[in-house]
């Protein structure tokens, strides 16, 4: 129990954070861009408790990190009106690609800092309970927004993707594509939990999902190990 509790404690924050502020920077950038209708709903507040939803931000993640699972999640999300953007069709591609944008750059804090204080120990020595605590909180930081940032950009809606997909579209085909949104959390759980329970090797996350998150992990981990010194 004990352990459990530890491993949801150095979840909880790294979780949050990266989620939150992944929302904040659709805002931001959509108040860049002519709408402040995230500004307006005080939705730009770094206060998490004005951005969580109970279900995805704490509960589903716990459950996938204590089963072993990929761990995703969701905020609440940031309102954005399409129609008060200068250019509705740019505007709306530029806010998606702000969200996983800002997760890469949250990771590649996480990895500098993680280099930071791996530094003091390569020659050797004997890390305190709280450098550990520290550490895991900064893997799992950096895990999670690269996860994030790549799990968004699947071209399902409500991702990220969706957007940037249907900006990059045809107008007639981009108005077709923008009424799959009414399915879309249908569609969702299909895709990420149906389908993989009846037919395991068809899984999107692990074999559409996970393969690039190893893949920009491993160039993640060699800049900690450059800061780092080793």
């Amino acid at each position: 129990m004990i352990e459990t509790l530890y491993q949801v404690a150095t979840l909880v924050i790294p979780l949050m954070l990266a989620i939150v502020l992944h929302e904040i920077a659709h805002g931001w950038t959509a108040r860049a861009l002519g709408d402040p209708t995230a500004a307006e709903q005080n939705r730009l507040s770094l206060n998490p408790l004005r951005h969580v939803d109970p279900v995805g931000t704490i509960i589903l993640p716990g459950i996938l990190k204590l089963v072993g699972a990929p761990v995703f999640g969701w905020a609440k999300p940031v309102p954005v009106d399409k129609w008060r953007l200068r250019n509705p069709r740019f505007g709306m591609m530029a806010v998606a690609i702000a969200g996983p944008g800002m997760n890469l750059v949250l990771a590649l804090l996480a990895a500098i800092c993680m280099g930071l204080l791996v530094r003091p120990f390569v020659e050797g020595g004997q890390p305190s309970e709280g450098w550990v605590f520290v550490a895991l909180n900064l893997q799992n930081f950096l895990l999670i927004n690269i996860f994030l940032a790549l799990f968004n950009l699947l071209p399902i809606p409500p991702f990220d993707g969706s957007h940037i997909v249907e900006g990059l579209l045809p107008e007639r085909a981009a108005a077709t594509y923008d009424r799959l949104r009414v399915f879309g959390f249908p569609l969702l759980f299909i895709l990420l939990i149906g389908v993989p329970t009846l037919f395991p090797e068809l899984s999107i996350v692990e074999k559409v999902v996970l393969p690039p998150v190893e893949w920009l992990h491993g160039l993640y981990i060699n800049v900690v190990r450059a800061v780092a010194g080793g």
